[in-house]
C-alpha cells in the first residue's frame, strides 16, 4: 500500500507506550495497532485529529505516500 502510517516513530520520538496512546485516544489497543501496521481501510479526522494533538504533531508526520512500481 503507498500510504505509510508512521504512528510509531512518533511514539518513539514522545516515548509513549502504545497502551497509553489507545487509552488517550478512547480506542483499544487492538485498534490503535490495526491503524499502526496500515491494514485500517481508513481513519476518522477526528481519530487524526486526536492522534496530532496527543502527539503534538501535524498529519503529515503521521501519514506519509510513496509511490510503488
Amino acid at each position: 500500500m503507498p500510504i505509510i502510517v508512521n504512528i510509531d516513530v512518533m511514539l518513539a520520538k514522545r516515548k509513549m507506550q502504545s497502551k497509553e496512546l489507545a487509552e488517550r485516544l478512547g480506542i483499544t489497543p487492538a485498534n490503535l495497532s490495526i491503524l499502526k501496521t496500515g491494514k485500517a481501510k481508513g481513519i476518522r479526522f477526528d481519530t487524526l485529529e486526536a492522534l496530532c494533538r496527543i502527539l503534538e504533531c501535524q498529519p503529515g508526520d503521521i501519514l506519509e505516500y510513496k509511490q510503488t512500481e
